[in-house]
């Protein structure tokens, strides 16, 4: 399988957890039982999804610096 691909594939699915993540703590506030965790919660996701979007970000202009 392709590298950019796989890195393309995991930032959706990754995308779509911490969308859930972000929505079981607007609940979690509305309820008013925020828990520490359930904040936290979302940060996993949200981390890796900075690391692909950087990677996927600067992926053009890796390649114009092979081809010079």
């Amino acid at each position: 399988m392709n590298w950019n691909k796989l890195i393309r594939q995991v930032h959706r699915w990754l995308s779509i957890s911490f969308t859930l993540a972000v929505v079981a703590n607007v609940v979690a506030m509305t309820i008013g039982k925020q828990e520490v965790w359930v904040g936290l919660l979302a940060l996993a996701p949200l981390i890796l999804l900075s690391i692909s979007g950087l990677y996927m970000f600067a992926l053009p202009y890796m390649g114009k610096l092979r081809t010079q």
